[in-house]
């Protein structure tokens, strides 16, 4: 496995940790696709290097090369939706025109499989999915080139997530949301997908064992897709860990893995 750290996807000098990525490539590798995983935390924590073990066994399941990048986190700060968003978008219109480390690409840019996890989920959709507020723009490029969307315990539905844990809203939603008297248009189970880019596939994962974010989050998220999309898929019933244990074992890598094979071939 060949691995490299902090690699930056926005210019900055020094360079800006939020702002960089970790790339790696495994032995035995193909070059059909890329795999993209947006880590959770709650829009305020957690880090890129937290998830080294899970990119290393996607990638040797695979044989993809796996990036996984930083974002910029709420807290006692004025960062704030879509800004998270924002970043992961420079991000991904970064890698689909990278020529990689060697200066020669080790993966073809016009296969891109995305996670998202928890928070990830719902940045992914802000960008694949249309706003009326703060709209974010993907590039055609990038939208032709996304082959598959993959979500696992994510929140979709901020309004219905608080009305399960009403707790949440001091710890979290309001720091990364602002104070709202209704979450509904922030919230991507109100946003419609590109019509013109209806190539993409979505699958929705949820463990039985999650016990911060319930089902009711992912139900909702599967059944909007499916209002105005044919490719979308669900597995709720396979996972058994609590919410960031699934990223620890190999049931989840299995899972996603073999989806993306099925969905992005190897080529040979």
């Amino acid at each position: 496995m060949d691995e490299y750290t902090d690699i930056p996807y926005i210019p900055s000098h020094p360079p800006d940790n939020f702002h960089t990525f970790n790339f790696y490539i495994p032995t035995q590798r193909n070059t059909s696709a890329l795999i993209c995983f947006v880590h959770g935390g709650a829009w305020r924590s957690e880090d890129k290097l937290d998830h080294a073990g899970l990119a290393r066994r996607l990638a040797t399941f695979t044989g993809y090369a796996v990036a996984v990048p930083n974002y910029r986190l709420s807290g006692h700060n004025a960062i704030r939706h879509p800004d998270h968003a924002k970043d992961i978008l420079r991000f991904l219109e970064f890698v689909i025109a990278w020529q990689g480390p060697y200066g020669t690409s080790v993966y073809n840019s016009n296969n891109l499989c995305l996670m998202g996890h928890s928070c990830g989920a719902h940045i992914l959709s802000s960008i694949f999915l249309e706003a009326t507020e703060d709209p974010l723009r993907p590039s055609p490029e990038l939208l032709n080139s996304t082959k598959a969307i993959i979500m696992s315990e994510g929140i979709y539905d901020i309004d219905l997530l608080l009305s399960s844990f009403p707790t949440y809203r001091d710890w979290f939603i309001e720091a990364a949301f602002g104070p709202r008297s209704a979450y509904r248009e922030v919230s991507v189970t109100t946003m419609n997908p590109r019509m013109e880019y209806n190539h993409l596939r979505w699958l929705i994962v949820h463990s039985k064992g999650d016990t911060l974010i319930d089902e009711a989050q992912s139900e909702a998220m599967y059944h909007h897709l499916l209002r105005n999309l044919s490719h979308v898929t669900r597995n709720f019933q396979q996972l058994m860990e609590e919410h960031d244990d699934i990223l620890k074992g190999i049931e989840f890598v299995k899972l996603v893995g073999r989806y993306i094979l099925d969905n992005i071939p190897p080529c040979t």
